[in-house]
């Protein structure tokens, strides 16, 4: 299966946000990745659910929309209504990572769970049952723009591993420092989704069906 490609619009011109999220659907984009920070659990402020539900009817793309939020439980209803297709959220953002993921099923959304850099790999161990998504975090969360930490390439393999082991279909997505070159290396560590900021948006709408087709590789 070909790699899928989630565009985050942590790096689009938010004076549009709409017309960015056409024209990244229009070059390729298989997921909208929509990066949500409250300047508390990272140091960035970015957007909250009033803003997803007024995207939602610029793309019929899925919104992968990754919470850095805590305490995450009170907003998972909020973002689902908004429009969200999943919830991704952090073992840290809330004092039982279990009932959070259990939450986003019952609301009828994808599930996922993120690994920070310094988040160990054994965090995922008692979580399998209830994930669709893995996210590792290949950069520390809060801006975009950073550059790629190798390190994070044994816990793909790890997460590749587990995932493997379970036999269900369980996306592994990678976030941070994502380039042409990096991006090979991620998918040959098992990444089955890659999150670009900068290396999507870069060169304006114009370059962004390049853009993605680099990504690819």
């Amino acid at each position: 299966m070909p790699v899928k490609i989630a565009p985050s619009i942590l790096s689009a011109d938010f004076s549009r946000l709409g017309a960015e999220i056409e024209a990244i659907e229009a070059a390729g984009a298989d997921l909208i990745h929509v990066d949500v920070m409250d300047g508390h659990f990272v140091p960035n402020i970015t957007i909250g659910p009033a803003v997803v539900k007024a995207l939602r009817p610029h793309t019929k793309k899925p919104f992968d929309v990754h919470l850095m939020i805590s305490p995450v439980d009170p907003y998972l209803e909020a973002f689902a209504d908004a429009g969200a297709d999943g919830l991704t959220v952090h073992p840290e953002a809330g004092p039982n990572i279990h009932r959070s993921l259990q939450q986003i099923r019952k609301l009828g959304k994808k599930a996922g769970v993120v690994l920070n850099p310094g988040t160990p790999i054994d965090a995922l161990d008692n979580l399998m049952e209830l994930v669709d998504l893995i996210l590792i975090m290949s950069v520390n969360p809060g801006f975009g723009g950073q550059s790629f930490i190798e390190s994070q390439l044994k816990k793909i393999e790890g997460a590749r591993k587990r995932i493997d082991a379970t036999g269900r279909d369980i996306a592994l997505e990678v976030d941070g420092g994502i380039t042409p070159d990096t991006a090979k290396r991620a998918i040959a560590a098992g990444a089955t989704v890659l999150v670009a900021g900068t290396a999507v948006f870069q060169g304006g709408p114009r370059q962004y069906a390049a853009n993605i087709a680099a990504l690819r590789g």
